[in-house]
């Protein structure tokens, strides 16, 4: 029994060792067999890879193609197809003066011989936009400004002579109207509901480049800032409540569209800062007239061909002495002399000897003050003076609608 017991062990031993030789043998021989079916070369890779990969369906190529496509249909894209076809590029002939003397620099000779007045047709080019579907146009004053003859080119490349509605320096703003009906517009949006940071496109004819190809330019931005007031400038006109951008705004914009990513016009382009008198460039500030601010001067234009800025008050004034002053307990304002009965000076509880001390938020030393607020604010009739008013120790506010000066309608 011990001796079988030996036998049994030492076959079990054997067995063993057999078996992990076998195991060390198959393992062997499949890395052998692996190392052998490696691709040896790199086009032998290629194959196998080419091998490996399976074409995509037509199902799955058709969904990745529409996804491809609904990334790149934006709401920008979407408003640029909306009113590319009502921007215009606007081409002027305008007539310029030029004074000139050869004996500027010499008062003697000067008196002999007084200046010269030359004028020359010159060229100019501008942007504008469609408003109607039988052809009114919207453009800067500036842009036609002195023309003897302007011509509008259209998106499908047709050109036609365009006629001046109507025009105001104030505002820089002007109404054109070409023959025609069924033309594409843009519809306006609400220039008071815009926010800063939203995306805007700006629209035009930079540098007269459709002369080209009839299709307008178009730059994206955002808006930077709303409610910039610049006052009256030395070209005599009052910018108020610009919409300022970054997007990008050249000469030749001036005119064009600022829309939203619904493709409404909430301004205009009117003029950039360049920082520099030598660099007329864009630099990403630019400014538009708000759409609200246009059509209150719109309709005027179209009725009068002028901005009507004839209203009444119903109200006098006059300054106040230093010793006035002292009597009435104030440091500054103007004394009512008078209020007009059923006047808005009335309607706005003003009595005689009240003392204005502010209007519209700015403090009042003498008459000329008031002046200056309305010249800076291009006050029209149907306007709100704010008034700041002492009466009797005591200070309260009113508000004086300005009454508008009905003028006949040209026809």
């Amino acid at each position: 029994m011990i001796h079988g017991g030996l036998f049994w062990k030492d076959e079990v031993v054997r067995m063993k060792k057999v078996f992990i030789l076998l195991l060390l043998f198959l393992v062997g021989a499949s890395i052998v067999i692996y190392k052998k079916r490696e691709p040896q070369s790199l086009t032998e890779q290629l194959d196998l890879a080419a091998l490996s990969v399976q074409p995509a369906s037509q199902e799955v190529r058709k969904h990745v193609n529409d996804q491809i496509n609904s990334i790149r249909h934006t709401a920008i894209t979407e408003a640029v197809a909306k009113v590319s076809n009502a921007v215009c590029g606007i081409n002027v002939t305008q007539i310029r003066e030029y004074v000139t003397n050869p004996f500027l620099d010499d008062p003697f000779l000067r008196y002999f011989f007084p200046d010269r007045i030359y004028r020359e047709a010159v060229k100019s080019l501008g942007s504008g936009f469609l408003i109607s579907e039988n052809g009114f146009i919207l453009t800067n004053e500036h842009v036609i400004s002195n023309a003897t003859e302007i011509m509008v080119t259209l998106p499908d490349g047709s050109s036609k002579e365009a006629k001046i509605v109507g025009a105001d320096v104030t505002t820089d703003i002007a109404l054109l109207k070409i023959d025609g009906d069924n033309y594409p517009y843009i519809r306006f949006g609400n220039s008071d509901d815009v926010i800063i940071g939203e995306w805007v496109i700006a629209l035009g004819n930079p540098f007269g480049l459709f002369e080209i190809n009839a299709k307008p330019t178009v730059t994206v931005g955002v808006v930077s800032a709303v409610d910039r007031d610049f006052g009256r400038l030395e070209s005599n006109r009052v910018y108020q409540d610009m919409i300022q951008t970054d997007a990008a705004i050249n000469q030749g914009n001036s005119g064009g569209p600022l829309v939203n990513s619904l493709g409404e016009v909430i301004g205009m382009n009117t003029f950039i800062y360049t920082g520099s008198k030598y660099n007329t460039g864009s630099v990403g500030i630019g400014f538009a007239i708000p759409i609200n601010r246009i059509k209150r001067v719109l309709k005027e234009l179209k009725e009068y061909g002028e901005v009507v800025r004839t209203w009444r008050s119903g109200l006098e004034v006059d300054n106040l002495t230093p010793l006035m002053l002292r009597y009435f307990g104030v440091k500054h304002g103007v004394i009512v002399t008078n209020v007009e009965h059923d006047s808005p000076a009335e309607r706005a509880g003003l009595e005689v000897g009240d003392i204005i001390i502010e209007v519209n938020g700015k403090k009042i030393s003498r008459v000329q003050d008031i002046w200056q607020i309305i010249e800076e604010s291009d006050i029209h009739g149907g306007d709100i003076l704010k008034l700041k008013v002492y009466r009797n120790g005591t200070i309260f506010n009113t508000n004086l609608q300005l009454e508008r000066v009905i003028r006949k309608k040209r026809h």
